[in-house]
C-alpha cells in the first residue's frame, strides 16, 4: 500500500545477519570520489572485514591508495587513509574511530591514484550489523 512517505535508501533487513555495501573501482577512477552506498542509522561497521579487496594491482609511477569515509568528512578518510592498491591483497579499514553510525550515512571513497596507471581493479566492501535485537 502506498503511504506517500519517502523510503530509506539504506539497505536493511529484519534478520540478524551481516549486511554489506560493495562498490567496484578501477584505475580509470583515479582522482575521483565514488559513492559506495548508504549505511542505515544504528549500523555498526564490522571493521576487520571491511576494506578493499585488490584483484588486479594498480600500476603507474606513483603510489596508488584509497581513502574511505562518510560523505560528511571533508577528506573522505575518517575510516581508512591511504589503503595500498599497488599489490593484490585484502586491506582492512585502518582508522581508530567509532564505527557506530547514528544517522543514515553516505559512504564515499577517494581513489588517490596516478593518472598514468593502466591497470588496477578492486572491490570496496563495508560490512555492518544493524541494531535489530529488540
Amino acid at each position: 500500500m502506498a503511504t506517500n512517505t519517502a523510503g530509506n535508501t539504506a539497505r536493511t533487513t529484519a534478520h540478524q545477519m551481516i549486511h554489506y555495501l560493495r562498490k567496484g573501482i578501477t584505475f580509470a577512477d583515479a582522482g575521483t570520489t565514488v559513492t559506495v552506498g548508504t549505511l542505515p542509522a544504528g549500523a555498526q561497521i564490522i571493521k576487520p572485514i571491511s576494506g578493499v579487496s585488490v584483484n588486479i594491482a594498480f600500476n603507474g609511477d606513483t603510489t596508488n591508495t584509497l581513502d574511505i569515509g562518510p560523505s560528511t568528512d571533508s577528506g573522505t578518510d575518517l575510516w581508512a587513509t591511504d589503503l595500498a592498491l599497488g599489490s593484490i591483497a585484502y586491506v582492512a579499514l585502518d582508522e581508530a574511530v567509532s564505527m557506530t553510525i547514528s544517522v543514515d550515512t553516505i559512504v564515499q571513497a577517494a581513489v588517490v591514484s596516478t593518472a598514468s596507471a593502466s591497470a588496477g581493479s578492486a572491490e570496496i566492501i563495508i560490512a555492518y550489523a544493524l541494531d535489530n535485537d529488540r
